[in-house]
């Protein structure tokens, strides 16, 4: 139960969960991913992980793909209505999902199912009986639907509707678990809710911490460059874990890693204590994620580029911190470069570039008009001499 536990923010209701495992039965366990970009970055394993565990103990796992919901597009957190997706994107998406996940899950013990499946079959008179399910009043009672019709932001009725399909999903599936970020509480909820109204034990909701990106202040997003995709090439993804602060590298370890805590627990004593270099237990960590997606040849390899790189290359260790302000949401590379004091001017930012010698965590820039997001953390290498870390807000 403990391992079940670790990193979980929140499980409604506890003592359900404890019942159901005392059944003795292979629990049904949902986790849902909607396919709106074609790749998985660690973030997204944090629930993954967890998927891990519960099959490692005799579970089944049933990993979600919503490429019906996909076509909606999630409000959660949206202070404007998304997008949709064409059924091509999402069936795209949900290609690489299928092939990226099972670098985690054991495939011979998962089952991948997709919503589409029930949901096409779902009639017009089905949709509206299911609508009626709940109340209008109730839905506007979720935080970011709240904020939006206070604010007098405009609310497409198909969003509704999306919270109502994820909730359907448990009873399609007869979920008895739902892991979901702490932001789709509401979504997990009304899968109870709906569970209850169609004559099911509701399902037990574990919410999972939303993981930080490399900024260490917003959530991992592809959107704001600050991800570790599970598709990144070693070298890459190494020189990214390395970049992280030390302090956010226990909140990785705790989420991402499959180490026992007591050990991790006691690598951090050591680093409190001075005893050791976090910088040598972040290799550690370095190693693990690699390794988890590449093989343990390939993360040996990618710690040794790291070392031969940044390490004997002349890597301080001690870089100074520079926080900039970004304007409408980006900030300019050159201008970056020559604000953080690493350039004289945007002119030379531009000839560093070209001549190669820029590199943003150890990889190299080509891009002269490269636009950094706004909440992106990042070390800005010059030439062999010159570093910062760069916070652009």
């Amino acid at each position: 139960m403990a391992s079940l536990l670790r990193g979980a923010e929140e499980v409604l209701v506890e003592q359900e969960l404890l019942k159901k495992l005392a059944e003795g039965r292979p629990l049904r366990i949902k986790a849902g991913f909607d396919p709106t970009a074609p790749d998985l970055h660690l973030g997204h394993t944090v629930l993954i992980n967890k998927l891990r565990q519960f099959q490692e103990q005799g579970h089944e796992v049933l990993f979600l793909i919503g490429d019906f919901t996909g076509m909606i597009g999630d409000p959660t957190g949206k202070n404007v209505t998304r997008k949709p997706l064409t059924r091509e994107q999402v069936l795209a998406n949900a290609e690489t999902y299928q092939q990226q996940v099972f670098k985690i899950l054991d495939r011979d013990k998962t089952q991948v199912v997709f919503n589409s499946t029930w949901m096409n079959a779902m009639s017009p008179a089905d949709l509206i009986q299911l609508t009626a399910k709940y109340t209008v009043a109730r839905m506007l009672e979720r935080d970011d639907f709240h904020k939006r019709f206070k604010g007098g932001q405009a609310i497409a009725i198909h969003e509704f509707l999306y919270p109502l399909i994820q909730g359907y999903d448990s009873v399609a599936l007869q979920a008895d678990v739902e892991l979901g970020g702490t932001d789709q509480k509401f979504n997990l909820l009304m899968g109870r809710h709906l569970q209850e109204i169609y004559g099911q034990k509701p399902q037990v909701v574990m919410t999972m911490p939303i993981l930080e990106g490399l900024d260490g202040v917003q959530k991992m997003s592809k959107s704001l460059n600050n991800y570790i995709g599970i598709a990144d090439e070693p070298n890459s993804m190494f020189g990214k874990v390395m970049s992280i602060s030390d302090t956010l590298m226990w909140r990785y370890f705790e989420l991402l890693s499959f180490e026992p805590m007591a050990k991790i627990n006691a690598w951090r004593a050591s680093c409190e204590s001075g005893e050791e270099n976090p910088r040598n237990i972040k290799f550690l960590l370095g190693k693990e994620i690699v390794a988890r997606f590449h093989g343990s040849a390939a993360a040996e390899l990618a710690l040794a580029h790291f070392v031969a790189q940044f390490q004997r290359g002349a890597m301080p260790d001690e870089i100074d911190e520079v926080q900039l302000t970004a304007t409408d949401g980006v900030y300019g590379i050159a201008n970056l470069l020559k604000d953080a004091g690493l350039t004289a001017s945007t002119s030379e930012s531009i000839r560093q570039i070209n001549q190669g010698a820029v590199k943003i965590d150890g990889e190299k820039v080509s891009d002269t008009k490269l636009l950094v997001a706004a909440g992106s953390k990042h070390v800005y290498q010059v030439g062999k001499r010159k570093f910062a870390r760069v916070a652009v807000e």
